[in-house]
């Protein structure tokens, strides 16, 4: 605060006692800014009533315990930003805050608004889509009431690590926060923290795959500065309030006793805003949660291990599996993303469904029968492998943990058991690997083609390698079209029903298929994943299109190449995401099985499924994991544990 010019015929008094020398000229101290929000301090001497003794003006947020002499500017900047007061330093060494001190103060403030503000939110903000509404927001944490009583008690260092080690634990639960966000929006499940890290090597090779290897690595950046800018902004925020609480410390503890006693209450009367609980333990609640999902993680490992040593069929004697499919060539076909939202939703149900019904009468045609149910899959949105390993190993396998130690071990599969006989050659066509696959032995399968042994010269079509005609009619050249002294048993995965939908192929002649240079203008003409993926309903119609053009292919193949020793099973390993199957979808997918031999299809005549590729709504619903035996007893196979 500027000094006071005293009376003409007094003696000049001494100067206050402040930390630095006033920046004012003199032409200025007779006149104080007009902006000043506060009368003098109680007691202090005024030209009317004293010609000794200067003004002394408190600044507007030092609280009783302040020291009064701080200049204005220094000390609304020291009390919010936390600061021990003015420096002692020349007037030209102050900065735009001494010569602004009303656009400093304002800064100040708004710099603290948005630290508590961040803290709030961090600790408030919601880990599931559809609780993220405003009055989530407007609740009373108690974490915050309980972290302001610590830090005010604590001595300056301790207090300064105490408000460090929280801002990076209000950190690490935003990001925890988000990655739950983005796996219940993809997976349909939030993030876990034991056993999700290897999935960030797959979503960096989705992004290179969909966008471009320049694309995937400026996302992969803007996340990595995203989570630095999270902790940094929640350390600096909590510290900055800790400092404030520290020098506030009379009007805090006020203001924490009040806010504890209003938490108390609302807490015990149950009060609520727009349905939601105002005393909000969400944080706390949280840690437990993911501490109680770490020690169910770890515990649901070591029981799976146990559960994987059992098998029903593990010592059944070869010429006792399968007897009843001597001679057939037997294709497992997963289709990518086949969901039961593809045949009911009603944006994308009219052209499935019709598609399923114009394939159905061509099978007939054709002189084949089908069969449909569905079957809950172990996985949702994504994740293929392990909507595979449940259908094909009989086990429940939901999350990596249990991938890991069923692949690692020697439980039979569905593919397996036809590998065991001795009388099928088992081959895979894997368009989706793109590296080295070690699994392939486990599921039994005397030759694995991955994308780079299928041929392929055509572009891909976002994450897909090639389309599914492409894959079926390399697959004919390379195993079902030759001749042959054993029947085959194939498991092929189908890729172009992949999200993100776009470009989608076109069905084309199978004799002009050749090297899949020929998909060059389609991907061309096809649409952008930018122009589909993000608009809700441009993706439902693009994925529908996907299924359509996958099961046309696949049916197609059937008619054209197939015999009467054909026998089909496909089925979908999993939903799509939730912003095409919708919230809260369930998991179900449709299976078929179909074949040119009646007696194939009268094997499974009490199953109850029905009749054609399209399921009825009112079809029997069994867990994926259930197929394997059920499919292994239809078809003779005798149990033996």
């Amino acid at each position: 605060m500027p000094e006071a010019a005293p009376p003409a015929d007094s003696t000049p008094p001494q100067k206050a006692t402040t930390p630095a020398e006033q920046p004012n000229p003199p032409a200025e101290q007779a006149n104080p800014p007009a902006d000043e929000p506060n009368p003098p301090a109680a007691g202090a001497g005024t030209p009317a009533d004293t010609a000794d003794t200067p003004i002394a003006t408190p600044s507007t947020t030092e609280d009783e315990e302040a020291p009064a002499e701080t200049t204005e500017a220094a000390s609304a900047d020291a009390a919010i930003s936390g600061g021990e007061g003015a420096a002692d330093v020349p007037p030209a060494s102050r900065g735009w805050r001494a010569r602004h001190p009303g656009a400093g103060r304002s800064v100040t403030y708004a710099v603290t608004s948005l630290a508590a503000l961040l803290v709030l939110f961090a600790l408030l903000m919601p880990n599931d889509p559809d609780r993220f509404r405003p009055a989530v927001f407007l609740r009373l944490p108690v974490e915050a009431i309980f972290g302001a009583a610590v830090l005010m008690v604590l001595p300056r260092t301790l207090r300064l690590i105490t408000a460090v080690l929280a801002g990076l634990s209000l950190g690490a639960m935003t990001v925890l926060n988000l990655l739950d966000l983005g796996f219940n929006e993809f997976l349909g499940r939030g993030f876990n923290v034991v056993l999700d890290w290897v999935l960030f090597d797959d979503a960096r090779t989705y992004l290179e795959d969909s966008m471009g290897k320049a694309g995937a690595v400026g996302v992969v950046v803007a996340v990595v500065v995203l989570v630095i800018a999270v902790f940094a902004l929640m350390v600096l925020s909590v510290v900055r309030l800790a400092n404030l609480l520290a020098r506030q410390s009379g009007r805090a503890t006020r203001a924490t006793l009040v806010a504890g006693t209003v938490w108390v209450a609302c807490s015990a009367l149950g009060v609520q805003f727009a349905g939601v609980q105002f005393a909000a333990r969400s944080t706390a609640g949280a840690v437990q949660n993911r501490v109680d999902r770490v020690q169910a993680t770890l515990k649901d490992e070591a029981e799976f291990a146990k559960i994987a040593k059992k098998d029903t069929f593990a010592k059944t004697p070869p010429d006792q599996l399968v007897p009843d499919l001597r001679g057939k060539d037997v294709i497992f076909a997963f289709i990518e993303s086949y969901g039961r939202s593809a045949i009911e939703d009603p944006v994308m149900a009219p052209g499935v469904d019709a598609t399923l019904d114009d394939k159905t009468a061509e099978l007939t045609e054709a002189g084949y029968a089908a069969k449909s149910g569905w079957l809950t899959s172990a996985t949702y949105g994504g994740s293929s492998w392990l909507g595979h390993s449940t259908f094909l190993s009989g086990l429940w396998i939901s999350n990596q943990a249990r991938y890991r130690t069923v692949t690692a071990g020697e439980h039979l599969t569905l593919t397996g058991a036809f590998q065991r006989t001795g009388d099928w050659r088992t081959v895979g066509i894997m368009p989706g690997v793109q590296k080295s696959w070690p699994e392939g032995s486990f599921y039994g399968l005397d030759n694995v083609y991955d994308s780079r042994e299928l041929g392929y010269k055509g572009p891909k079509f976002s994450w897909s390698t090639m389309p599914d005609q492409y894959a079926l009619s390399a697959y004919q050249r390379l195993e079902h079209g030759k001749k042959r002294d054993k029947p085959l048993m194939s498991e092929i995965i189908l890729t172009s029903s992949h999200q993100p939908w776009a470009p989608i192929p076109k069905t084309i002649p199978w004799d002009e298929v050749g090297d899949g240079s020929v998909y060059k203008d389609i991907q061309k003409e096809g649409k952008k994943a930018s122009d589909v993926f993000y608009d809700s309903t441009k993706v439902k119609e693009e994925y529908g299109k996907s299924i359509q053009y996958s099961v046309t292919s696949l049916i197609d193949y059937v008619v054209k190449y197939g015999d009467k020793n054909t026998v089909l099973v496909f089925l979908g390993d999993h939903q799509p995401l939730a912003r095409v199957s919708g919230d809260h979808a369930n998991r179900d997918v449709p299976v078929s099985i179909v074949a040119h031999d009646k007696s194939v299809l009268d094997k499974i005549d009490d199953w109850g499924w029905t009749d054609g590729i399209k399921p009825d709504h009112t079809a029997p619903v069994w867990r994926m994991d259930s197929f394997r035996d059920r499919f292994l007893t239809a078809y003779g196979s005798t149990p033996h544990p």
